[in-house]
């Protein structure tokens, strides 16, 4: 696998590409929305509502938390719109709300565990562990054995190595997208996403060939 373009057994269906005019278009709504213009509120939750669902089942596994979540998240983004400052990008902004709302839901379930990464981190912030065993995302991949196994592992994961992954595999945003969406430096994007490989290698071992076995003997 490359550094820019590694392919994981899961790939996001988010829609169409989500450049920075999709940003800036997100920003204005949002300002459109802040005026009291419910129409344009509407328009940026049609628009997100999937990625935003992307985000949320990364986290909490569960589709229909997801969901859930995903709802909540942009009502209390309409909640807080009178605090949106014109003209700050929104993404991050809401991504933010977006990620608070998910650690709450995985605190009060009593799913989430913080951790100190001084020893294996590529910088010095913590990290949350994310407990307990969820569900295949959806049926089809229910269906598949190896697509289980993938499930298994990316489970195994923090909740950061998640959120990297998921935003760069399963949405497909850029480096330079990432950095903005999560307000840091595309170096440290880098460096993330290479750490969170290379665990998520560590976590998939073995298992793909354990799945095959099953396969191979009609389980």
């Amino acid at each position: 696998m490359t550094a820019e373009n590694e392919d994981l057994p899961l790939k996001g269906r988010a829609g169409a590409e989500y450049g920075e005019e999709m940003e800036a278009r997100a920003s204005a709504w949002m300002s459109r929305a802040k005026q009291g213009d419910s129409a344009a509120f509407d328009e940026l939750t049609r628009t997100l509502r999937n990625r935003a669902f992307l985000a949320a089942q990364n986290w909490v596994g569960s589709r229909d938390d997801a969901l859930e979540l995903a709802q909540e998240a942009f009502l209390k983004t309409y909640r807080a719109r009178d605090t949106y400052k014109d003209g700050e990008p929104f993404l991050p902004w809401f991504h933010r709300i977006l990620r608070n709302t998910c650690f709450s839901f995985l605190r009060k379930t009593k799913r989430l565990k913080h951790v100190s990464l001084s020893a294996h981190s590529e910088d010095d912030e913590g990290d949350w562990e994310i407990e307990g065993e969820q569900p295949a995302p959806d049926a089809a991949l229910a269906a598949d054995e190896r697509a289980q196994a993938f499930w298994r592992g990316f489970q195994r994961l923090s909740a950061r190595d998640r959120e990297i992954l998921g935003l760069r595999h399963f949405q497909e945003l850029s480096y330079a997208q990432i950095a903005r969406r999560l307000a840091i430096p595309e170096g440290t994007v880098m460096s993330r996403l290479f750490h969170a490989r290379a665990r998520l290698r560590t976590a998939l071992s073995g298992t793909f060939d354990e799945a095959g076995e099953r396969e191979e003997h009609g389980r």
